[in-house]
């Protein structure tokens, strides 16, 4: 990841392009929105960007300065607002191929199938969503998860972690054909809702700082993704329910702990999220 320390100084061009999304706004408001060609450099190096200056300052398009930047920012489908997320680097958005078939992409932005949606797998073949009836009725049975969690301690303490790459496994097992998508979006509700309860346990955070070992490591270690060769020891529930994960934490919060969270589908009907948590 790029080094994040003139992020205080774009958020002030981000905020401009939150409110104004430059040409649209301008339009409607009578405001003259013209493409400038200004060079922009970050960090010394040339990058380019699409650019327009509305009322003599310049505006950027969010997606782009945090591409060239390199910070997360996603389209939170379940609350309809837009998530800007210094605690990953930034990734492109879902991409669509000749064939019409998707394929998913690393953001960490939220994915909600829907019905007729052709998904490319790792192992080159498209899978088709057929049904989706049991999304809301499984995934979120618990009610609507709405936004992911907030900082309730200092999240910049904890060391920077990388989203895992999408996975899309799809494999046939008797008669059935089944889809597993790894769900970045909920891998992320896992990490934040760990960051929170190390934050809230005496064994981990002390007067507001995480607790470190006498190497300068955090005695809580966490991690994105589980080793294939550890998941049958992992722990898994469904749907949500953030006690279940905090539960885990609790009983031994110096240790480290590996998360992740699959979406599950058989015969094109969407199944369940699943949450595994690893811990040692």
């Amino acid at each position: 990841m790029k080094n994040n320390n003139r992020l205080s100084f774009v958020f002030g061009m981000i905020t401009g392009s939150l409110i104004l999304s430059c040409t649209a706004f301008a339009a409607a408001a009578g405001i003259v929105a013209n493409p400038t060609t200004s060079p922009i450099y970050v960090d010394g190096e040339r990058v380019q960007m699409e650019t327009y200056n509305i009322g003599g300052f310049n505006f950027f398009k969010l997606r782009d300065m945090a591409q060239a930047v390199d910070f997360g920012v996603y389209w939170d489908n379940n609350s309809g607002i837009v998530q800007i997320d210094t605690m990953t680097g930034y990734k492109a958005d879902n991409t669509v191929n000749a064939d019409s078939s998707i394929n998913l992409a690393d953001t960490g932005e939220q994915y909600v199938p829907k019905a007729g949606d052709s998904i490319r797998c790792e192992d080159g073949t498209n899978y088709t969503i057929t049904d989706v009836s049991r999304w809301d009725a499984n995934a979120f049975a618990a009610g609507s998860l709405g936004v992911l969690p907030s900082a309730a301690c200092d999240w910049s303490q904890f060391p920077k972690l990388e989203l895992p790459d999408a996975t899309v496994r799809h494999f046939v097992s008797g008669d059935s054909d089944y889809l597993i998508v790894r769900n970045l979006y909920e891998t992320r509700r896992m990490q934040y809702t760990l960051y929170n309860a190390v934050g809230s346990n005496s064994e981990t955070w002390e007067n507001g700082h995480l607790k470190l070992s006498s190497k300068g490591n955090p005695l809580c270690r966490i991690a994105l993704t589980i080793p294939d060769s550890k998941l049958d020891s992992a722990q898994s529930f469904w749907p949500w329910r953030a006690e279940e994960l905090t539960r885990v934490f609790e009983s031994m919060p110096v240790g480290s702990f590996s998360v992740e969270a699959w979406d599950m589908y058989k015969d094109g009907m969407f199944l369940r999220t699943e949450y595994y948590v690893y811990a040692i």
